[in-house]
C-alpha cells in the first residue's frame, strides 16, 4: 500500500524591521504584528490538517512562525539548522536599489557572478541542504503532514531544485512564488516526490 505524506515548507511571517537592512542570519529579528498575524491564519487553515511533526530554522522569526501551528496540534518545534537562512555578505547592511552598500564601489566585486552567487552561499549547497531537511521531515511524518518553517531564498531554491529549473534566478516575488507566510507544499508516495503547490494563506 502506497505511504502518502505531505511536507509544507513555510516562509516564516512579516519580520519587524524598521532600518529595512538585510538582517539575514542576525539574531533578534522578531515577527512584527502583521507577521504574528499571519503565523495565526496559516496555523487555522492547517489546523484540520494531519499535522503530526513541526520544525522549524533557528532563527526567531521561524520559531515564532511555527509555534500557533505546533500549538494548534499539541506538538513541540524541532530545530533543524539546515532550514536557516542563506548567508550573505551585506547581512547587516541596506541593500534597497540606489541605497547603502550596493552604492558603494568596493561592494561591486561581490556582485561579480549572479550564478553562484558571489555575494554569498551558495545556490548548490542550499539546495542540498534543504532538499536533506526535507527528506528528513518526510522521514518523520510519513502517512501524515509535516510543516517546515524556514526562508525566502532556502525555500525558493529548494523548489527550483525539485522542478528541474536553473537555481539562479532574479530575486524578485513572481520569480520566487514565497511571500511571506506562503506554503510550498511537496506531496510523496512513499519515498517518490509526485507534485507540489503553493499557496498564500495569510495574504501579502
Amino acid at each position: 500500500m502506497t505511504e502518502k505524506t505531505v511536507v509544507h515548507v513555510m516562509r516564516h511571517g512579516e519580520v519587524h524591521n524598521p532600518d529595512a537592512i538585510l538582517y539575514g542570519r542576525l539574531p533578534d529579528f522578531h515577527l512584527s504584528e502583521k507577521g504574528r498575524a499571519q503565523a495565526e491564519r496559516v496555523a487555522d487553515w492547517l489546523v484540520a490538517h494531519d499535522i503530526t511533526y513541526v520544525v522549524a530554522s533557528p532563527l526567531e522569526r521561524a520559531q515564532e512562525t511555527a509555534a500557533p501551528i505546533a500549538a494548534t496540534h499539541g506538538l513541540s518545534i524541532d530545530t533543524d539548522p539546515d532550514l536557516i537562512e542563506s548567508e550573505n555578505v551585506f547581512e547587516g547592511e541596506r541593500v534597497s536599489p540606489g541605497d547603502g552598500a550596493l552604492r558603494n564601489p568596493r561592494n561591486w566585486w561581490h556582485l561579480r557572478n549572479p550564478r553562484t552567487p558571489s555575494w554569498g552561499e551558495p545556490y548548490e549547497q542550499i539546495a542540498q541542504r534543504m532538499q536533506a531537511a526535507l527528506y528528513r521531515a518526510r522521514d518523520r511524518a510519513r502517512g501524515h503532514e509535516a510543516v517546515c518553517v524556514s526562508h525566502q531564498l532556502p525555500t525558493a531554491t529548494l523548489r527550483r531544485s525539485l522542478t528541474g529549473l536553473k537555481l539562479p534566478h532574479l530575486p524578485t516575488a513572481a520569480n520566487r512564488m514565497c511571500n511571506h507566510a506562503s506554503l510550498s507544499s511537496f506531496y510523496f508516495h512513499d519515498d517518490a516526490l509526485v507534485g507540489w503547490s503553493y499557496a498564500e494563506l495569510a495574504g501579502r
